[in-house]
């Protein structure tokens, strides 16, 4: 009598070629991950944009070279002021009315870093709507 051994059907899942296939993506994104990062020159053109139409005239700060800021109220002259009192007065100003607009005005001379710098004393301050102001004109295409 000959007895046949019966197999005994696996039912694992084999995950060695996932895993293989893993590795390999793994290595593909390792790869292309610090492709992705290239920095670019950008010349920022000037905006052709309309203004938009408010019932108030908004608050400007200028920024000029040297990092001297001024802050010019809607119906004043420009008072100049280093940037912790601008965030000081702002922060006043920001409590009294959440929904003030603030533009930030800069000669296209001054260094972006100074521009950034300004702004960052507005969001300290807690200003949420914040525009730039730029040249109506200009040579955008």
């Amino acid at each position: 009598m000959s007895r046949r051994k019966r197999r005994k059907l696996k039912s694992e899942i084999n995950v060695v070629p996932y895993i293989d296939v893993m590795l390999v993506l793994l290595i593909i994104f390792m790869v292309t991950a610090p492709l992705l990062t290239l920095s670019i020159d950008v010349d920022l053109p000037t905006s052709h944009a309309k203004a938009l139409e408010s019932r108030k005239d908004p608050i400007v700060v200028t920024v000029h070279g040297d990092g001297q800021l001024a802050l010019q109220l809607p119906d004043g002259k420009p008072q100049a002021m280093d940037a912790e009192t601008l965030r000081n007065q702002l922060a006043a100003i920001v409590s009294q009315d959440k929904d003030v607009r603030v533009v930030v005005a800069a000669d296209s001379t001054v260094p972006y870093q100074r521009v950034i710098d300004a702004m960052d004393a507005l969001k300290r301050a807690r200003v949420e709507k914040v525009g730039l102001l730029t040249d109506s004109g200009g040579n955008a295409r």
